[in-house]
């Protein structure tokens, strides 16, 4: 028992004791164990160190063998080391000169490029100075320029313009000339050319100086070449484009509508490009023209697209527009828009005649409506589909034929009212026509409202009632040169025109006689091989330039007068 506790302890120190006597147990048992191990240990001991003794008396051995190889071989190795550091010795000495010489001259060279250097920075420090001196010179002749060709389109324009008014008042022909690109029938076989000219056959000759200059080189065998110029007012090169080309005629279709007729004509040889220029790109199948690509249109349906964009600036109803599509071929006119009993269109033969005031009429001829550009072009679509086509060595689906598409503007003008309605118009106008069995469509002349379908100065009815003033935009695609003795006649003044030797000098005679405002479009090939025509078409543009008329009349479009 614990003193003072009042616990007995004496189990507990009784199973303390009995613990460590078995770990005491324990730990003897392990002594014993460990004891035994010592003694095999130094067993195996004793025998490895026995087996020591004899590997060290072997190692010793070995050792004094290798000692005495290697003193054999040392003395040996010692010469050949010795003879070796010689050489390299003598391999330095050479090396330590060469690097001398070639440090002297790596100065050397050093000094002369750093000379060159240092004189060429000189020379391009120079150069920049002059180089800076000369941009400030080329910069104030920039500014000179710009100010001189500033000037100069100012006068350009105004030497135009002063130029246009003189044609104004001498009743001048205007020409334009068209110098299409070299296309592939250029060089195709159209006949046989020699081998030694076939280089001088596909060669181009006809050039656009400027915008007033067609530029020709003439090259004939034996003869030294010649340089000709032909001056008219407008030359487009082979890369201007057909909004380029419309964008001169343009105005013209404003004076239309002022009271002028006007005449747009294109004139060449076979594949020139005198359809495409005033149509655009022909179909294969026939000569209508496509319409899907806007920018490829030619004068004809651009000028309609036009008109109807100017007419639709102007008072409603104060205007109608009627097509005919006519085609002179081996000296007769046909009617292109003429209709069967059936409403089929076919190509029917008119006659031209001269009325009383002495301008000319075709009777009988089709006069269609229509009220937009989309119409307009449809109907000369079909009309051209019965257009006579004659292959050429030039161009396979080329026509022979002349083709005049007219549009007649009608405009209704009063004293006290400014456009009637349209309408209105051709309500009375359906009174008074008579209805033909075989062409039902077409209007006829009457005694009331119409006058005849020429050009001719505007013929009024009563100051009560609606004038009519018609103007007339004729586009011709001319396939000849019927009218050369015509204009050589007028510009020579002589007292008889032979208008009547041909139908076509005949139908176009207000035009080319001085009652429209006139534009002949040359167009020509750039190619040698077509020289000669070239050279025809250019000759009759000057002589179409130099015909004098006199001053166009305008047809009197009457105001309207104020209510009292």
């Amino acid at each position: 028992m614990w003193p003072g506790s009042g616990l007995d302890l004496g189990p507990v120190w009784s199973l303390r004791a009995r613990q460590l006597e078995q770990r005491l147990r324990t730990k003897e048992e392990r002594i014993v164990v460990l004891e035994t191990e010592n003694a095999l240990l130094h067993l195996k001991l004793a025998e490895y160190q026995g087996f020591a003794g004899r590997s060290t008396d072997e190692v010793l051995q070995l050792y004094s063998a290798h000692r005495q190889q290697q003193t054999l071989q040392s003395s040996s190795l010692v010469t050949q080391l010795h003879r070796a550091i010689q050489r390299l010795k003598q391999d330095l000495k050479s090396l330590h000169s060469f690097a001398l010489e070639l440090s002297k001259d790596f100065q050397h060279q050093c000094k002369t490029y750093l000379y060159q250097v240092l004189t060429a920075v000189q020379r391009i420090q120079l150069q920049n100075e002059a180089m800076q001196m000369f941009q400030i010179k080329a910069f104030d002749l920039e500014q000179s320029l710009q100010e001189v060709t500033e000037r100069y389109e100012k006068e350009k324009h105004k030497r135009r313009a002063l130029h246009n008014s003189l044609v104004e008042l001498r009743g001048n022909i205007r020409v334009h000339c068209r110098i299409r690109p070299l296309l592939a029938f250029d060089t195709a076989a159209g006949h046989t050319i020699p081998q030694d000219r076939q280089r001088n056959f596909s060669e181009k000759v006809a050039y656009a100086a400027d915008d007033e200059t067609v530029l020709v080189k003439c090259n004939r065998p034996g003869h030294a070449s010649i340089n000709k110029t032909f001056q008219f007012e407008r030359v487009y090169n082979a890369s201007e484009s057909q909004d380029t080309v419309f964008a001169d005629v343009a105005p013209l279709l404003t004076s239309l509508l002022d009271g002028y007729n006007v005449c747009i004509m294109a004139y060449g040889q076979t594949g020139s490009g005198k359809t495409y220029t005033m149509l655009g790109p022909q179909l294969e199948e026939n000569f209508a023209f496509s319409i899907e690509d806007e920018s490829e249109l030619g004068i004809i349906p651009r000028a309609t697209q036009e008109v109807f964009r100017l007419i639709s600036e102007k008072p409603p109803g104060s205007y109608w527009v009627e097509v005919s599509v006519v085609e002179v071929y081996n000296n007769e006119i046909f009617d292109l828009l003429a209709k069967d009993s059936c409403g089929r269109v076919f190509g029917v033969k008119r006659d031209v005649v001269t009325t009383r005031e002495g301008k000319s009429d075709v009777p009988l001829l089709t006069y269609e409506t229509v009220e937009n550009a989309s119409e307009f072009l449809h109907l000369v679509n079909k009309g051209l589909q019965l257009r006579v086509r004659h292959p050429t060595l030039v161009h396979a689906h080329s026509s022979r034929s002349h083709l005049v598409v007219t549009l007649t503007i009608t405009t209704i003008v009063s004293g006290d009212n400014f456009g009637i309605s349209w309408e209105d118009e051709l309500t009375s106008q359906k009174r008074n026509k008579e209805v033909s069995c075989t062409f039902p469509q077409k209007m006829r002349e009457n005694k009331s409202t119409f006058s005849s379908r020429a050009s001719s100065p505007a013929q009024f009815e009563t100051t009560e009632k609606p004038k009519q003033i018609k103007t007339r935009l004729q586009l011709v695609d001319l396939a000849g040169s019927e009218c050369v003795d015509v204009l050589g006649a007028i510009a020579e003044q002589r007292s008889h025109v032979p208008y009547r030797n041909s139908k076509l000098t005949h139908l176009l005679q207000d035009a080319v006689g001085g009652d429209a405002k006139l534009l002949v479009m040359l167009c020509i090939s750039p190619d040698q091989k077509y020289l000669a025509e070239s050279m025809q078409s250019l000759g009759f543009g000057t002589r179409a330039r130099q015909v004098q008329r006199g001053q166009l009349k305008k047809k009197n479009l009457p105001v309207p007068s104020k209510a009292k």
